[in-house]
């Protein structure tokens, strides 16, 4: 019988919107992203933006869960 518990843990989880291209314009990654645990929520206009936002709100998840 399968676990019922979570493969990935939910502090770890983001929703990312992407903008709708625009038809004149070459591709491009922006849009929304936010942390799905506390809410924390970033617009980004690169896909760099957007791992910055990402990288810096997990660094702050994992200094929380080692504190004592």
């Amino acid at each position: 019988m399968p676990s019922s518990q979570p493969v990935l843990p939910t502090h770890r989880a983001f929703v990312v919107q992407f903008r709708t291209p625009s038809r004149d314009l070459p591709p491009s990654y922006a849009g929304r992203v936010e942390h799905v645990v506390s809410g924390q929520m970033a617009r980004f206009h690169s896909l760099e933006e957007l791992l910055v936002f990402m990288m810096g709100v997990l660094n702050e998840v994992q200094e929380q869960a080692d504190m004592p």
